[in-house]
């Protein structure tokens, strides 16, 4: 029996073809473009999505059995809303995670309606990335698509409905539409009429490992696939890649550095974190979690060597940055190149160099990228342990996370230990464990990552540069408080 991943990124869909002990057969990945209408704007075509699964799974499978495949699974970028009309013709490219053109909504949701009305209806505070800005940003500003709108998705969803006829969505991505109540996992009635849509709009929601049906005649002929193949719900990619590293039940911790940066607790208990700074989520597991995410994280180093060192060689950009800089440099970078979500939630907020000479380099420079972000990591590791939650170690996942140095560094910065998985695939990995628990190969999430998941390597910090590294965070911490007054007016 094999099962398939798919890993709907930003920036492109990874397809894993997985058998039945966790071994990953064979990948494929296929791009798609993103694009920035305006400033603080991110957009993608949802057609482009499933292009993407269309071209790639036959390939994926060849020289394999397409018999075997029982089930498929997706782990995808969240909260991108994807408006379809009567027809389910996609209205408009989807405004994805990372958009910051909901400045206006996210005042009104916090301020007018409330931050604690809206913790209360669904365990979270309005942030840009969030879905339901989205969909009133779109009421006021494209008042004659939002009228013809008669079903809302995020974008893995989409892809879901494209296999199986299905209008579907998991509790974890639903966590971040600011749409669902999260703690008894139905979608809340005050917000739904608060942003002027029905139940009826929405997708009927499953747990991460349920079925939501097979794939549909015409489809499973375009894949090369059996017609009794059975497609999860799947998951966000954060709660996928979480189920693909083992982190699930209570307790666990992962931290993912890929375009964004997160840090995802598990939890068998439902939680809030009292000053929203981290979302209060449902895990693909069927439990909780709390998250703090950051909106550039690896994607802040590829900015660096592409735009303005005009280079795609990052391992040797880090290569001059031996150990004996490490908690030296003078250098410091605000990762917050698109905004930033967890914990400041501030949409004007803007990346910046600080304590740049003319003694300075190139490598500090680009040591200060990867510090930056490490530090903002620390940012939301730091109000996880005011809540009392106890985060001895952490596993580490994302395109950052293969870069030793990067690896070092964060384990010191926040002076726990990082293991990494015997096998990091991210979300598309913990979309292929979901369908196998969809199709009865396993009986929970936590039975097929115990079965599955595996550590390879661990990185221990150091007491002596943890130490370095304290006291170059404490200066760290003072930069956006000083700056943050200036940040509107740069707009």
């Amino acid at each position: 029996m094999k099962t398939i991943g798919v890993d709907l990124g930003t920036s492109a869909c990874k397809l894993l073809l997985v058998s039945d002990d966790g071994t990953v057969l064979n990948t494929v990945t296929k791009e798609y473009p993103l694009f920035f209408p305006q400033p603080g704007w991110s957009e993608q075509p949802a057609e482009g999505w499933w292009d993407a699964c269309l071209a790639g799974i036959p390939e994926l499978m060849e020289g394999f059995d397409a018999s075997d495949v029982a089930g498929i699974g997706v782990g995808g970028q969240m909260h991108g809303l994807v408006a379809l009309d009567a027809d389910d013709n996609v209205l408009r490219p989807a405004i994805l995670w990372n958009d910051g053109r909901t400045f206006k909504e996210v005042d009104y949701l916090n301020e007018t309606i409330g931050r604690d009305v809206l913790s209360a209806r669904t365990a979270n505070i309005a942030f840009a990335g969030f879905t339901a800005p989205k969909i009133l940003w779109m009421r006021e500003n494209e008042p004659e698509l939002f009228a013809k709108i008669a079903k809302i998705m995020l974008p893995k969803d989409y892809v879901v409905y494209k296999m199986t006829g299905v209008h579907a969505c998991d509790y974890s991505d639903a966590s971040g539409m600011l749409l669902l109540d999260v703690q008894n996992k139905k979608w809340s009635a005050e917000m739904l009429e608060l942003c002027g849509i029905t139940e009826a709009q929405m997708p009927k929601l499953f747990e991460s490992y349920e079925s939501v049906g097979t794939l549909l005649p015409e489809t499973a002929k375009a894949l090369g696939l059996p017609e009794n193949v059975v497609v999860c719900a799947g998951a966000g990619d954060n709660a996928a890649a979480a189920v693909g590293t083992g982190v699930v039940g209570a307790g666990g911790c992962n931290i993912s550095l890929g375009t964004s940066g997160t840090i995802f607790i598990s939890s068998d208990k439902f939680g809030v974190d009292p000053n929203n700074a981290l979302h209060s989520f449902a895990h693909a597991d069927g439990g909780y979690h709390l998250m703090g995410c950051m909106l550039s994280a690896a994607s802040c180093n590829k900015w660096l060597c592409d735009e303005i060192l005009k280079t795609q060689d990052y391992a040797a950009e880090q290569v001059d940055i031996t150990p004996d800089k490490l908690g030296e440099n003078k250098v410091f970078f605000l990762p917050y190149l698109m905004g930033e979500r967890s914990p400041i939630n501030d949409t004007n907020s803007r990346a910046t160099f600080i304590g740049m000479t003319m003694a300075t380099t190139r490598s500090d420079m680009v040591q200060a990228v990867l510090e930056g972000v490490s530090f903002a990591i620390r940012d939301s590791f730091e109000v996880a342990k005011s809540l009392g939650v106890d985060i001895p170690r952490s596993m580490i996942c994302g395109g950052g996370s293969k870069s030793p140095l990067w690896r070092t560094m964060l384990s010191n910065i926040l002076g726990i230990p990082l293991d990494i998985p015997q096998t990091e695939q991210g979300p598309g990995y913990g979309g292929a464990l979901l369908a196998m628990v969809a199709v009865g190969k396993y009986k929970s999430v936590q039975e097929a990552c115990d079965a599955l998941i595996s550590i390879k390597e661990t990185v221990e910090p150091d007491p002596e540069l943890t130490a370095k590294y304290e006291a170059r965070y404490q200066q760290f911490k003072q930069i956006y408080p000083a700056c943050k007054a200036l940040f509107p007016n740069l707009l």
